[in-house]
This record gives structure tokens, C-alpha cells and sequence, in this order.
């Protein structure tokens, strides 16, 4: 793709995402309207040859418009092996959740999964506007589901377990499958010392790759 057009292609869709209330006037299902002003939060690039793929921003990231500016970043970063101004970094780093909007909670509290309607509407067009994307970091069961489609396991810990074959798969980009590094999965991390014994060495030396080679 020609260099500008592609520069212009990624303007226009930075605009098109900041202005999107979908799920304000058309929601997925009759009467589930988003809790508050939508505020759509994603890094789109054309340099970026890594891609994090979330889930939906947090009460935080909705606040500040900053992905991952939350504990779970704090701890992401720390498993990148990569600090705040490497992270925020567009021409290192692109970041797209599934859901682009704060979902809001749940009745204990919890947050809401990413709203339905996003990820069919945005997200091949969003990845179609990045072809130089290398690596998907899919973090959680819905980016996996997205990313890995009918390879992606019953469970996340399955898919997780099964990194190697999903990172070695001939297909463009490579997808590497994480959980989601909220402080709430503190408990999965022990129960699996795989996942910082194994995945972790390999996910930094990838990172290390693909942000320095510039």
C-alpha cells in the first residue's frame, strides 16, 4: 500500500473511531444501551509490527483516554519487559481492545464484557489498515476468540497452555494468547508457573525484536 494513502486511510479511521456511537444507536440487542458517553480508546499505527489486543477499557482508561494506564498495564508492562514511554510508543505498539468503549459494570461490580456490536463492526477494517502488524498479543478469552477463531480452545488456559503451536502457525500475523493481566488473575499465575517460565522468556525476546528493529 502506497505510504500515504495508507497515512490518510489511518487519519480518516482515527476520526471515523473517535466520533462512533454505535452502541448508543444501534446496540446489539434492543434496549442495552451503553451506561455513559462512549469514549472510544485505541492506538491504531503503521509502523507498529505488535499489536495488543485487550478486551474493552476499564473505568480508568475511560477517564484518561490512556490504554492499560491501569494497574493491569502496570503488570502488562512488566511481562513486555518495556517501560510507560516504550509502551505508549505508536511506532512500537499498536493497541486495540475488542471493545474500543468502557462497558461499564456488572451488579457485583465487576466489568462488563466488550459490547457485542464493536468488534464485527471495526476490527477487520481496523486490521486491514495495519498490514504490517507481525504479532497479536490476543489478552483474554474474546481476543482469542477473534484472533484464533476455531484454534483458540475451550477454555483460556487451554489456549493459553498452547501457545507454541498457535505462535508457530502459517499464518500471517503470528498470535500469541495471554491472559489478562488484571491483578484478579493473581491466583491463575500460581496455579500456572508455566506461564512466566515459558511464555514469558519468549514473549520478551519477541518484543525486544520487533520494537528495536525500527
Amino acid at each position: 500500500m502506497d505510504k500515504a494513502a495508507n497515512h490518510d486511510d489511518l487519519a480518516a479511521l482515527r476520526v471515523a473511531i473517535t466520533a462512533c456511537r454505535l452502541c448508543r444507536e444501534a446496540p446489539a440487542k434492543a434496549g442495552d444501551v451503553l451506561p455513559h458517553e462512549p469514549r472510544p480508546v485505541a492506538v491504531i499505527s503503521s509502523t507498529a509490527r505488535i499489536l495488543i489486543a485487550g478486551q474493552a477499557p476499564g473505568l480508568r482508561v475511560h477517564e484518561s483516554g490512556l490504554p492499560f494506564n491501569d494497574a493491569s498495564g502496570d503488570r502488562l508492562r512488566t511481562w513486555l519487559g518495556v517501560d510507560r514511554a516504550a509502551f505508549y510508543d505508536p511506532n512500537r505498539f499498536a493497541i486495540v481492545p475488542m471493545g474500543l468503549c468502557f462497558p461499564g459494570y456488572d451488579a457485583h461490580g465487576s466489568d462488563l464484557p466488550p459490547r457485542r456490536e464493536c468488534a464485527p463492526f471495526w476490527r477487520a477494517r481496523i486490521m486491514a489498515t495495519m498490514p504490517q502488524v507481525e504479532l497479536v498479543l490476543a489478552i483474554g478469552q474474546y481476543a482469542q476468540a477473534w484472533h484464533l477463531g476455531a484454534a483458540k480452545a475451550a477454555s483460556m488456559t487451554e489456549t493459553v497452555r498452547d501457545w507454541r503451536r498457535h505462535l508457530g502457525r502459517n499464518e500471517a500475523p503470528a498470535v500469541l494468547p495471554l491472559p489478562h493481566p488484571s491483578w484478579r488473575n493473581t491466583g491463575w499465575l500460581k496455579r500456572n508457573p508455566w506461564f512466566e517460565a515459558e511464555i514469558l522468556p519468549e514473549l520478551r525476546s519477541r518484543v525486544k525484536r520487533l520494537t528495536t528493529e525500527i
